[in-house]
């Protein structure tokens, strides 16, 4: 159920799984034991005691390579509401001030084989766009270190209701976006919390910007904990999870990572059914034994409670963005990677290309059954310099192994921009395989170039057909992450006919090529089907004629 193979986008259980080579978290645990207490719930007074997936966590968070160096750069724990987010990041940012949490030398007989030796002058920050949103964190903090606490004695510490001080030169302390205290801090650890909320008009994103600053030039990090977002708000929480798909799926460039730790719901879980509700809440919650399902379960059948802040509180759901086309749930739930489509199998297809900044996409579609695969998906780095940056030879090559591979019964292709290859290459190649054309009579017959700016009807009407087919589970598809987030960026666009889609805006990064695609393939599926040439071919080979 860890979904770990998953892609991205569709894991319920981010973490890395096993144990780095080299590590410092056994330090950090083994400090935490010896000068933290649990300040509040069923272990109140007792010696801290993380558990096993914050252990998880500690151990790559604080993982390093042969040279000494972070694999991780930057943090983010999106948790579910009461899973303790803040007295773990109130612990961590007193370790961060006090334990030895910087490699000092490789030792094979230590604890994942190093040893540790404390900040010198640390600054740590615990930071956040208004105060009230770190007052959480900040009351862990001097719950853990209260005035005659052993971890306040052992450290000389002197402290205060927002600020802690370290002789010689230590400080641990709040700031928030309207802060001076952020620009050009020599910060060494930084919680930002609660980055859902982190969004420009509260100056969220330039303040994360200035903490990353901060940290980058001398080499430390920050965490971030988060419930999930809502999408389109333009907050930091958003950003670092594209950010984390993105290098997940091989886009990025450099060593260090973001060290992602989210545990989801699954994506059938049905809020309505007891069992349902109870099996999802009982997996998020799984190691969090301070907290119960059944009070959760009662809030979310609350009448008062909107179901949207429900799955994002609890079910740990980004929500869809009120104009989404498809929740990224929907389409998760009617993933099948497991499936392959064999050779010589009976194909549709369709292509939506561009040649400069925008995405391209190929997908394929089974005629026998509905289940759609993803062929190609070509998203051009948007910081390359020039303005051809799609690899027009690559599509091509892929479009002469699909014919290659499959029975491809037909093939659509959107003009714009490849009218050379839609009108004139393509259709001499493979024309005369095709049994069902994109334009098959009229003033300008086409075998495969179906221009998209002339076909609006048609493709709401695929559109909203296609809507319900995922709603109602009507087919399967292989699961391609970069698929599930052009689906996922697809925004509602009603017109004369009903409900089509389009982008989040003209200009928006937020690709949604490849889910036109799955629409175009799912509609020329139908096409054939209905064809008449379709159902004679089948009543030669089979003598049965195959329904929609």
């Amino acid at each position: 159920m860890n979904g770990a193979l998953a892609s991205p986008a569709d894991r319920l259980v981010t973490l890395p799984l096993g144990v780095p080579e080299y590590t410092l978290g056994f330090e950090v645990i083994g400090w935490a034991k010896q000068f933290l207490k649990h300040p509040n719930g069923p272990r109140a007074g007792l010696r801290w005691q993380y558990v096993e997936s914050q252990v998880r966590f500690l151990l790559w968070w604080y993982a390093v390579d042969e040279n000494g160096n972070w694999l991780f750069h930057h943090g983010v724990r999106r948790l579910a509401k009461g899973s303790g987010k803040s007295p773990f990041a109130a612990s961590l940012a007193l370790a961060e001030f006090c334990a030895p949490v910087r490699v000092d030398d490789f030792d094979p007989r230590a604890p994942g084989g190093v040893r540790g030796k404390p900040v010198d002058m640390p600054l740590v920050q615990i930071a956040a766009t208004a105060e009230s949103q770190t007052a959480n964190t900040m009351r862990m903090v001097r719950a853990m270190a209260a005035k005659g606490s052993r971890l306040v004695q052992a450290y000389s510490l002197d402290p205060g209701k927002m600020k802690y001080y370290k002789a010689p030169e230590g400080t641990l302390e709040v700031i928030t976006a309207s802060s001076t205290a952020a620009e050009g801090a020599e910060s060494s650890f930084v919680v930002g919390d609660e980055t859902e909320h982190w969004k420009p008009s509260n100056g969220g994103p330039d303040l994360a910007s200035t903490l990353e600053d901060n940290l980058t030039k001398s080499g430390n990090r920050m965490l971030e904990t988060c419930n999930s977002w809502i999408p389109g708000i333009g907050s930091v929480a958003e950003a670092s999870w594209d950010a984390w798909v993105a290098q997940e799926e091989g886009k990025t460039r450099g060593e260090s990572k973001i060290l992602y730790d989210a545990r989801v719901a699954p994506p059938d879980t049905d809020m309505s059914d007891e069992e349902s509700l109870r099996r999802a809440l009982e997996f998020v919650y799984e190691d969090c034994f301070w907290q119960k399902v059944r009070p959760i379960m009662e809030r979310i059948w609350d009448p008062r409670a909107r179901p949207d802040d429900s799955k994002r509180k609890y079910l740990n759901w980004p929500t869809a963005a009120q104009d989404a086309w498809m929740t990224p749930q929907a389409w998760s739930a009617i993933a099948d990677p497991s499936e392959f489509v064999a050779d010589g199998e009976e194909i549709v297809a369709f292509f939506d290309g561009s040649k400069s900044r925008d995405a391209t996409a190929l997908v394929g579609c089974r005629v026998s059954d509905g289940y759609t695969f993803t062929l190609g998906v070509w998203e051009p780095d948007t910081s390359h310099d020039t303005e051809s940056v799609v690899p027009v030879t690559e599509v091509d090559t892929a479009v002469e192994r699909m014919f290659d591979r499959w029975d491809v019964l037909a093939f659509f292709a959107d003009v714009k921009e490849w009218e050379g290859f839609t009108k004139v290459t393509w259709p001499g190649r493979y024309a005369d395989k095709l049994l069902v054309h994109a334009v098959p009579e009229g003033k300008d017959p086409q075998a495969i170039a179906w221009d998209m700016r002339a076909r609006t009807y048609d493709f709401t009407l695929a559109c909203e057909l296609t809507e319900t087919e995922i709603n109602e589970r009507a087919f399967r598809h292989d699961g391609d992450a970069r698929v599930a987030r052009h689906v996922g960026n697809a925004r509602r666009r009603p017109n004369r006919w009903g409900v089509s889609i389009g982008k989040e805006s003209p200009d928006s990064p937020k690709k949604i090529d490849a889910a036109v695609c799955v629409i175009g393939a799912r509609m020329v599926r139908r096409l054939v089907l209905a064809s008449p040439k379709y159902k004679n071919r089948k009543k030669k080979t089979s003598g049965r004629v195959y329904g929609f």
